[in-house]
């Protein structure tokens, strides 16, 4: 208990110092409101995929590079580029000698085309008048010795001939029905096709809609943040407070304790001096009256035995300390009256209490504002909520968009007539095939039929039908021959002349990438084609490094360039709306006033115990007066010399008399001077704690005094202190939310919102499907029935020329050695009749 007030100064000093910088400290801290969640954001892009579409190897790969090969001789001239944009722009400026210049290699087919129909069939007609006046295609009147030479080589010719029809009829045949057989596909899928181009425009305005609505998660995160804000920020105060009321409570509470045991002490004090005195005066007489009495019987002259020693002892029975002599604490007694009025431990203990529950305290006090944050979180920024409507191209987009619906819409009946007249196309191909596969026939049936006859010559009884009907078969080749050839030269140029400038104007410059450059080409394109307006960018955008970058994945942000035209950080400017939010939250403000450290009894105690004096009492005055003896001399020690000097005494009366005034001693030490003794001890343990503990105890109730009083004039400016640097981490927390979304929103829209990969995609299977997989196999058709079309014409003349000789001779050689029959091993005919 003596060294408890002490302890206080220190203790005292270092609260005073932890409460004047802490709280300062702190003020930058921000880690007491834990790591900052990540937030989890749903993938606003849609996964799109558009199947590539390719031909797959075939037999037919080498005739369709031997096509191209052939179109590439054809069409020697370039791209061209200023024709076409002169047809695009100005149709009118467009000059038929450029045109006619350009598509000089289709203007000579076109001759040998135009050639072939006129002369092939005025030929036929004019064979056909010699054959009904019988002045061609007839037999030999003679036998001659080249004969079978001749009729060797040309029936070696026509059966080449008809072996070469036959392999590009077949071919015919094949590509006739492979072009029919991609049509349908390939017109299915044009539909296909503009459904994914829509897809990928018009999902564009509804993904940056869904980035938009994603706004929503950080606004979740914060209003459930906001729930415990309160009591997070009353902890926090709490926290930084602690190290400052704590030390202050327990200092507060040690002085209460030092207060009670000092004023105990001084009453007991107070006490027991007037006790001392009282004790002091009803001791004085007795003593006198021994002292007196023992110094007549020790002066006796028959006292026996050490009597002046005994003598000497009696003489200083008096009374030693005078405490009389002590200084009267009565004023201040006077001063301490009624202290401690209060209860320290009681208080300490409330005031514990209500600063333990500040965190409540501070949530019941910030609700309001929480409310009121709670209205503004929930408002959505103009920049955010106009995010997809003032995107570049939202307009373009939503334009196309509808564009595209009408264009697959419309695009259907004329897909469906591209079907009908397809079908038209494949049975006239198909009917024509079949006429030179008639023709391949007739010529084998009058090839076979012919060498027939003509082995059958040397049999006498033989017949010549066999023969003759060889060359009927080969002049029905030829009449069929004739017949068709004006349908085939006129669908082989048509096919030829539709289906060639596809693959040299369209197929060709856009496997080299020349339409791409030519639409890069400024002034190629009319204003209405530009890709730039038609999206209203303000910047050209190059097409072919736009297909090269959708072809490499990349997203319409980067393709597009709209960085230059757009700008995203403007719209993900949130500062209007952080700002808001932040004036909210400097309207938390926390009145501490219920914390009031000392009340007011507990202050009076402290002011009386100041202005006691309890310091001024002479304690030295105590001391000098418990440091002497009650008795100067030792009773106890002079009874048993008083008890043995009268065994030693010879007379009964003296004896009789030492004893009794020994017995008598004894009695007055053991019920006086003892429990003086103990007075005196009680006053010397109240004299040495006051003495130790009263020069500090009232410059610690002065300081105390002080610092609750500053403190409690500071703790509202501290506590705001505390909560402005709280709110301001808040603040920095909350906003770190905000700042996810706007960083995952950029690399939403720049990196994955919008890829223009099924736009790639969609222009590679649109050159599949033109030209691989319709032109190439159109071009091949034509290209083999042209080949069955012009060889017809060596067919028709070897097969006229080899009649001649499958039918009768009128006149025969007699040799028996000729050449015919060592060429065919025909036995010699003697006779012939007609």
């Amino acid at each position: 208990m003596t060294r408890t007030p002490g302890l206080m100064v220190p203790l005292l000093g270092l609260s005073l110092g932890l409460a004047l910088s802490l709280p300062r400290a702190a003020a930058t801290d921000c880690g007491s409101l834990g790591r900052v969640e990540q937030l989890a954001f749903a993938p606003a892009a849609r996964t799109r995929w558009l199947a590539p579409r390719f031909r797959a190897p075939g037999p037919l790969d080498s005739l369709y590079g031997t096509v191209r090969r052939f179109l590439s001789l054809v069409q020697l001239n370039p791209f061209p580029s200023e024709l076409i944009r002169a047809l695009l722009n100005d149709p009118p400026s467009v000059k038929t000698d450029e045109v006619v210049r350009y598509e000089a290699g289709y203007v000579a087919c076109a001759v040998i085309a135009g050639l072939y129909l006129l002369l092939v069939p005025i030929t036929g007609l004019c064979f056909c008048c010699c054959r009904c006046r019988r002045r061609c295609g007839g037999r030999l009147k003679t036998e001659h010795k080249a004969m079978a030479c001749e009729r060797g080589t040309l029936m070696t010719f026509l059966l080449l001939t008809t072996l070469v029809l036959l392999i590009g009829m077949v071919c015919a045949f094949a590509t006739n029905q492979y072009t029919h057989s991609q049509t349908g596909p390939s017109v299915r899928a044009v539909p296909e096709t503009l459904l994914s181009l829509r897809g990928l425009v018009s999902d564009v305005p509804q993904e940056l809609q869904a980035v938009a609505e994603q706004f929503s998660v950080p606004q979740e995160q914060v209003s459930k943040e906001l729930d415990g804000v309160g009591e997070n920020l009353g902890n926090i105060i709490h926290n930084r407070l602690k190290s400052t009321v704590y030390p202050v409570l327990a200092s507060v509470h040690s002085l209460g304790q030092a207060l009670q045991v000092s004023i105990d002490h001084l009453r007991a004090l107070n006490t027991t001096s007037v006790e001392l005195q009282e004790g002091q005066q009803h001791l004085g007489a007795p003593l006198q009256a021994h002292r007196e009495y023992l110094l007549t019987l020790l002066q006796e002259s028959w006292c026996r035995g050490n009597c002046q020693g005994a003598l000497s002892r009696a003489s200083a029975l008096q009374l030693g300390a005078d405490f009389s002599q002590v200084p009267s604490v009565d004023d201040v007694l006077h001063q301490l009256k009624g202290v401690p009025e209060a209860n320290f431990s009681s208080m300490v203990q409330e005031e514990n209490t209500t600063f333990n529950s500040l965190p409540l305290l501070v949530a019941m006090q910030t609700a309001n504002v929480v409310k009121d944050l709670k209205k503004a979180l929930a408002e959505q920024p103009e920049g955010v909520r106009m995010l997809a409507r003032e995107f570049p191209g939202s307009e373009a987009a939503s334009r196309w968009s509808q564009a595209l619906e009408r264009l697959e819409l419309h695009s259907r009946p004329y897909l469906q007539e591209v079907q009908r007249y397809e079908t038209y196309r494949w049975i006239l191909g198909c009917v024509l095939c079949s006429v030179v596969l008639l023709v391949v026939i007739c010529n084998l049936l009058g090839l076979s039929l012919g060498i027939c006859g003509l082995f059958a010559r040397e049999d006498p009884s033989h017949s010549e039908t066999k023969g003759e009907a060889g060359a009927r078969f080969l002049m029905a080749g030829v009449a069929f021959s004739f017949l068709f050839a004006a349908p085939l030269i006129l669908l082989v140029f048509a096919t030829f002349l539709v289906g060639g400038n596809v693959q040299t104007l369209v197929c060709r410059s856009w496997e080299s990438g020349e339409l791409y450059e030519f639409a890069d080409t400024p002034g190629n394109l009319p204003p209405s084609m530009n890709l730039s307006y038609l999206l209203g960018l303000k910047k050209n955008i190059s097409v072919l490094q736009a297909y090269r970058q959708c072809k490499a994945g990349a997203v319409l942000w980067k393709v597009l360039q709209l960085n230059d035209s757009y700008n995203l950080d403007k719209h993900l400017d949130i500062k209007q709306y952080t700002g808001k939010f932040q004036q909210e939250l400097q309207r938390f403000k926390v009145d501490v006033k219920d914390l009031d450290l000392l009340t007011p009894e507990a202050r009076q105690d402290l002011e009386a115990l100041r202005g006691s004096g309890l310091e001024k009492i002479h304690y030295g005055d105590f001391l000098v007066q418990i440091q002497k003896p009650v008795v100067k001399t030792d009773m106890e020690q002079l009874a048993q010399e008083l008890e043995g000097l009268a065994l030693a005494q010879n007379d009964s009366v003296l004896r009789q008399q030492l004893q009794e005034e020994a017995r008598e001693l004894r009695s007055l030490y053991r019920e006086k001077v003892v429990p003086q003794e103990s007075l005196v001890a009680k006053l010397n343990l109240s004299v040495r704690a006051l003495e130790s503990s009263a020069p500090n105890l009232q410059v610690n109730a002065s300081d105390i005094l002080g610092n609750v009083t500053y403190l409690k004039g500071e703790l509202p400016a501290q506590t705001n202190l505390i909560l402005r640097n709280a709110t301001e981490c808040f603040l920095i927390r909350e906003m770190d939310y905000f700042s996810q979304y706007v960083a995952w929103v950029k690399e939403e829209v720049t990196q994955h919102i919008a890829t223009c990969q099924p736009l790639s995609v969609a222009l590679d299977n649109g050159r599949v499907i033109l030209c691989d997989m319709m032109a190439d196999p159109w071009n091949a058709f034509w290209f083999c029935l042209g080949w069955c079309t012009f060889l017809l014409i060596p067919s028709i003349i070897f097969a006229v020329k080899t009649s001649k000789y499958f039918r009768p001779i009128r006149k025969r050689l007699s040799s028996t050695s000729s050449e015919e029959t060592q060429l065919f091993h025909i036995p010699r005919v003697t006779s012939l009749k007609l």
